[in-house]
């Protein structure tokens, strides 16, 4: 009997040992693929940036739709002037008066606090984001 038990004790010591090398393998396994996938991410990212210095070298041609003369409404012919201007240079003059007036906010610089002729051209709106302004500046346009 003693034989009995010390055979289901060497037994039972083999069986963990076993179940532990076939983890180690696994694990091991996982690790390689990961590995793997960075390098060729890696090896993709040089391929982009040449495709975008070949595009970039490209002279691009600016879209019409962005060139058209556009008239501003009252309230907005108040900050960038009556003259019909293209879109772009609205922005620009949006800008250039948002930055010397410094309404852009201090903590977050996205947003921008108007003032009173702002205000108008915003819908009443004492502060909105840059990305927001855009689009209330377009209803502006005709």
């Amino acid at each position: 009997m003693a034989q009995a038990k010390k055979a289901t004790k060497k037994a039972a010591a083999k069986k963990p040992a076993a179940k532990k090398a076939p983890a180690k393998k696994t694990a091991a396994k996982k690790a390689a693929p990961k590995k793997a996938p960075a390098k060729k991410a890696a090896a993709k990212k040089p391929a982009a940036k040449k495709s975008a210095a070949k595009k970039s070298g490209a002279k691009r041609a600016p879209n019409p739709a962005f060139m058209k003369a556009m008239t501003p409404s009252a309230d907005l012919a108040s900050v960038v002037g009556d003259k019909a201007m293209p879109r772009t240079e609205v922005t620009k003059k949006i800008w250039d008066y948002i930055k010397k007036h410094g309404l852009q906010d201090k903590a977050n610089k996205r947003m921008i606090n108007a003032d009173d002729k702002l205000r108008s051209v915003f819908g009443g709106k004492k502060q909105v984001s840059m990305f927001e302004m855009t689009k209330l500046v377009n209803a502006h346009l005709k």
